[in-house]
């Protein structure tokens, strides 16, 4: 949330984000935060957002933007201290795995950082008492050239309870190190079986009426997800930040200006190509939250009956977007797109709002002229004309020159191939 010149006010996460931002206008985070909400509310001149990969991405994104610009209205998080980390100290003979808040340069592999510390401490506790990492947990400075001498040995808690292996004493140093391998190959993701043994675990649990051995393996469960969860924290820098919330800036005006009831961040785009009717084809391009989505790109070979004149522009639009509205009909509701850019004019985009109803969707349906870079939607006689440095003009006309020059591309790479037939 940022004031009238820009200065950061507060910094926050949500699943929901417009959920989340309508509780701030709805009173509700008033009552709940006294006079800071009250104070913060009227200074509010824009809201930027920036997409995460994950919940934890979010949480830490959160706390590294927070240290950065010290929001007046963030109470905490402004501190030195960070998140924790699971620390493998490989570097030793004989490693431990560790909790710490601070990611040195050693030869210890980190892995993290975890934003809901308890759960993985719960984790950590689990795997060494199941046995499948019974790492040491002394802190004992031993290694194969300088042995632990015999009274320390005798003197550890851990050797005479069992939770550990014992590489002073039991253990061979090739089976400690296996042990090491795979709780650094669980660490790193793979950790699906134990996943099915603790989700197993608490139905037995559950069945048997014991329902807080239930909760503990549930918790596991969540710590498990969390380890799992996509970071991708350590790619924005300040310049990408910067375009980030340039995107959102984008699609926030683009959302307004089309006057839609959600916001617009899945857009797919579609232009055709031919030379004389000849080699005639059609493409899709697809962008989410303002960026490019190369999976879901498509392109189409038109299968429609042409013109003896040549081929038929909208015609071919209306096929290319059927095409893609039948392969729609596999996906669930939510990976839909928000709004289809034809690029073309009134033409063009009347035969696709008619390939759009005809195929029972209810998707928004734009076209963006080259010409004027007029905005044409259905039912409406006159243009839309948005200033030239509008965002909103700037992203669509982004989508519409990739969009062309991927269908141009393959239009060529048809072409040539006819030549040499």
């Amino acid at each position: 949330m940022k004031d009238k010149q820009g200065a950061v006010l507060y910094i926050g996460k949500a699943i929901n984000i417009r959920k989340r931002v309508s509780q701030y206008f709805t009173g509700h985070e008033e009552q709940t935060r006294g006079w800071k909400i009250s104070a913060l509310m009227p200074l509010v001149s824009r809201i930027d957002f920036v997409v995460c990969a994950s919940e934890r991405d979010a949480l830490l994104l959160e706390n590294k933007l927070i240290k950065q610009y010290q929001p007046f209205f963030n109470s905490m998080l402004k501190d030195d201290k960070s998140y924790s980390y699971l620390k493998l100290t490989v570097g030793e003979d004989y490693p431990r795995l560790l909790l710490t808040r601070k990611k040195i340069k050693d030869k210890s592999i980190y892995f993290g950082p975890y934003p809901k510390i308890y759960n993985i401490k719960q984790l950590l506790h689990f795997l060494r008492r199941s046995g499948f990492a019974p790492l040491r947990q002394c802190s004992y400075s031993f290694s194969r050239q300088k042995p632990l001498a015999e009274n320390k040995i005798q003197g550890c808690i851990y050797y005479h309870t069992g939770q550990c292996s014992a590489p002073c004493s039991k253990i061979s140093y090739d089976g400690y190190r296996k042990i090491v391998n795979r709780v650094a190959l669980f660490l790193d993701g793979n950790f699906k079986q134990a996943k099915h043994e603790l989700e197993t675990a608490m139905k037995d649990a559950a069945k048997k009426m014991n329902y807080e051995e239930a909760a503990k393996f549930r918790d596991l469960i969540s710590a498990l997800d969390q380890m799992g969860e996509r970071i991708k924290v350590s790619k924005y820098n300040a310049e990408k930040l910067e375009h980030k919330l340039a995107v959102s800036e984008k699609l926030k005006e683009l959302t307004r200006v089309l006057k839609s009831p959600v916001l617009i961040n899945h857009i797919e785009a579609f232009d055709n190509s031919h030379l004389f009717g000849k080699e005639a084809v059609g493409a899709m391009v697809c962008f989410v939250d303002g960026e490019k989505y190369k999976a879901h790109y498509r392109r189409f070979k038109i299968k429609s009956q042409m013109k003896d004149t040549g081929a038929d522009d909208f015609l071919m639009m209306k096929e290319c977007v059927l095409r893609r509205l039948n392969q729609l009909k596999n996906l669930v509701p939510e990976k839909h797109p928000q709004l289809f850019l034809i690029d073309g004019g009134k033409g063009q985009l009347n035969f696709a709002a008619q390939a759009i109803k005809e195929a029972g969707f209810n998707i928004q349906v734009i076209s963006l002229a080259k010409k004027e870079e007029e905005v044409f939607l259905p039912n409406r006689s006159n243009s839309l004309r948005l200033p030239k440095n509008s965002p909103a003009l700037r992203l669509l006309q982004e989508i519409r020159d990739e969009v062309h020059r991927f269908v141009i591309t393959y239009h060529r790479l048809l072409r040539n191939k006819a030549l040499y037939k």
